[in-house]
């Protein structure tokens, strides 16, 4: 497969982008600028004391789309990139990142990507973030976000992050402040496999009256790989708040869940589960009566969990 193929692929897996994207969009790759286009409305310019960009989405952007996607192809890059949102009031935007690493070489290739969201009043924001990592290559691909994001007043922050598979190592940090009357939604998918490892430590913090959130975590260990979640819920106000944990573990594989709610508020109402388990055999046999073999069951119970 040429770079030009492999660069598709990746585009495609990492931001369902099989060609240029409409809106505005910034594409990454092998640590450089590859291309860029703004709009009215989204303006996107170089940071000039670091690597990374800066966002600006004026208020009152309605109906619109960013892409951001990065690409490593080349075995031996090692990047840390800073991005800044600045997200006016009474927008609806959706923006689409992810990060995809191809190596064939015998060094370790790595992102670190760090997202700052200043986020107005009153907008709805959606953010879907695709890790994913392939090559025959020896050397490790390793990917470790770091996100905060304030959100104003009436507010709506839907994030989606999602790993799809071949990454060595990952430690993900997750940090949201809401404001009174917003909402967080977080889905996390992920899944590992051989000796993988990843940890997610993410905190929402209910800061204003009427504010709420769902932490919702679903996840699949394989083979020797290790899993530690460590989801927190802080209510500091009249809120509401539900965390909740689900993890397959197979093979030989390790799974930690350690989901936290604290209340600082008497007016604060929090919830938090946690299950781990292997698949119920109950529910191969299911499968396997209509006519599924025993493989194909399993795996589609595991798409079905990662959904």
């Amino acid at each position: 497969m040429g770079n030009s193929d492999i660069r598709k692929d990746l585009l495609a897996k990492i931001a369902d982008l099989h060609e240029m994207p409409q809106g505005a969009y910034n594409i990454r790759e092998n640590s450089k600028a590859s291309g860029r286009k703004n709009t009215k409305n989204i303006i996107i310019t170089n940071k000039t004391d670091k690597p990374g960009i800066d966002i600006v989405i004026l208020p009152g952007t309605k109906k619109q789309s960013l892409h951001i996607p990065v690409l490593i192809t080349e075995t031996g890059i090692k990047e840390m990139v800073y991005n800044d949102f600045f997200i006016g009031d009474d927008c609806d935007v959706m923006i689409v990142a992810g990060c995809g690493i191809h190596n064939e070489g015998d060094e370790g290739s790595a992102h670190d990507g760090v997202h700052a969201f200043a986020i107005g009043k009153n907008s709805k924001v959606k953010y879907i973030e695709k890790h994913y990592g392939e090559g025959k290559g020896t050397g490790e691909r390793v990917m470790n976000p770091t996100m905060t994001a304030r959100l104003g007043e009436g507010s709506v922050l839907e994030l989606e992050s999602v790993q799809i598979g071949g990454i060595d190592s990952t430690v993900r940090k997750t940090t949201i402040i809401a404001e009174a009357g917003a909402e967080v939604n977080l889905q996390e998918r992920l899944m590992t496999d051989g000796v993988q490892s990843v940890t997610s430590d993410t905190e929402v913090v209910l800061d204003g009256p009427g504010a709420k959130a769902r932490i919702n975590s679903r996840s699949v260990a394989k083979g020797d790989s290790t899993q530690v979640f460590y989801p927190r819920m802080v209510g500091n106000a009249d809120c509401f708040g539900h965390v909740q944990c689900d993890s397959i573990i197979m093979d030989n594989a390790k799974v930690r869940s350690i989901p936290e709610i604290a209340a600082n508020s008497v007016d604060a109402r929090l919830v938090h589960e946690a299950a781990i388990g292997k698949i119920a055999g109950d529910q191969i046999n299911k499968l396997m009566t209509l006519g599924l073999t025993a493989e194909e069951a399993e795996e589609k119970i595991l798409s079905g969990l990662l959904k």
